[in-house]
């Protein structure tokens, strides 16, 4: 039986530009006819990936610098440049059967995702032939001249981030693992739209007869209460970790937590938004995950005070009320919430319990019970 651990998550976030587009603004979708502030999966997905990874010290690389990063450890083995550099080049050249393309810049002409303890185990094959890179070294067409199995190996090692995130390389198609989880993109559950920022600094030397600034310029920001969305597939994890179900429930323990506390990075020292979400809400679900994004189908309009947050609470739990009624409560395991004030009752959203801590060990404890430890 396949069960999916779906977290879902409403967080006001003050002026920021967590994800920017192209021109430097706030991205935006428009939904149930109305303009939203959207955070991408993709850049909140990579700050949960760094968070899980320091979490497990498992820390993996999205990458097209591994030849020059192989370099550049050989070099510190005493290793000629030149040398160096043709041995990462054919790391590359060497993988698999047709190897992986590489640009002038000696990068590599895919990403790659690996764990960045690699880059030793590539550098000890390298050592390990370099009587045969030595002898290659200088050739117009040098073949692969590094055993392609090897590096292939190596370039497919897993980490619990890439169990968890997943990894496609079409080159390697070996090497190619289904994520387990997957990420929603964020949206304000109400109309909001970017405000512009008119900013100047100081020239600190100016001479005290001159005036003005030193530079002017206009930035973009916005604000509002963003729902997001998550799930795992407990099953695919699993497999993914090797039937590990310590490992699965570690893993999934870190992920709920993080994609809870993290924050995407971008414009961190001129806005400092460092919130985090005033309800959480974690559903284990039998079959098919489920997304309560539409509960924000109609945007939340402010409450008598002018606040989103409230008002989207309610939102999110009468929505999941009428979808527990529409399902019969069929196929989930459990359900439970957490609220930033207590004396608030939601009955759509199951459970309450006093802290995310106790939330996620009573989520990760029906999704993997810790019986499944020994089996």
């Amino acid at each position: 039986m396949t069960l999916y651990l779906d977290l879902s998550a409403l967080q006001s976030v003050p002026a920021a530009n967590l994800n920017r587009d192209d021109l430097g603004s706030p991205k935006q979708v428009r939904y149930g006819n109305a303009s939203r502030i959207r955070v991408s999966s993709q850049s909140w997905k990579r700050a949960i990936r760094l968070g899980v990874e320091q979490d497990l010290g498992e820390k993996a690389a999205r990458t097209r610098l591994v030849p020059a990063k192989l370099q550049h450890a050989l070099q510190k083995a005493d290793w000629p440049a030149e040398l160096a550099a043709f041995a990462g080049a054919q790391v590359a050249a060497s993988a698999g059967k047709k190897g992986i393309g590489t640009e002038a810049a000696g990068h590599t002409s895919v990403l790659l995702f690996l764990p960045e303890a690699a880059i030793d185990e590539l550098a000890a094959v390298c050592a390990e032939h370099r009587q045969a890179l030595e002898a290659a070294h200088g050739k117009k067409k040098p073949g692969q001249v590094l055993p392609p199995q090897q590096i292939e190996q190596i370039l497919k090692r897993r980490t619990a981030s890439i169990s968890l995130l997943g990894r496609m390389l079409a080159e390697l198609p070996d090497a190619n693992v289904d994520g387990a989880a997957q990420v929603a993109h964020a949206f304000t559950t109400h109309a909001a739209e970017p405000q512009r920022d008119y900013f100047t600094a100081v020239d600190d030397w100016l001479g005290e007869a001159e005036t003005g600034s030193g530079h002017l310029d206009t930035a973009e920001f916005s604000a509002g209460v963003f729902y997001r969305y998550a799930t795992v597939n407990v099953a695919d994890l699993l497999k993914n970790l090797e039937g590990d179900a310590k490992a699965a429930r570690t893993v999934l323990s870190s992920f709920a937590e993080h994609f809870l506390l993290s924050l995407p990075q971008a414009k961190k020292n001129s806005t400092a938004p460092h919130t985090v979400p005033d309800l959480a809400y974690l559903a284990v679900r039998e079959h098919r995950p489920l997304s309560l994004a539409a509960a924000f189908e109609t945007p939340v309009t402010g409450d008598p005070q002018g606040g989103f947050s409230q008002p989207s609470r309610q939102a999110l739990d009468t929505y999941a009320g009428n979808i527990n009624r529409l399902t019969g409560n069929r196929n989930r395991r459990f359900h439970g919430h957490t609220v930033i004030n207590p004396a608030e009752t939601y009955t759509g959203l199951g459970t309450a319990h006093d802290s995310f801590d106790q939330l996620i060990d009573a989520a990760v404890e029906a999704a993997v019970p810790a019986g499944q430890d020994q089996q």
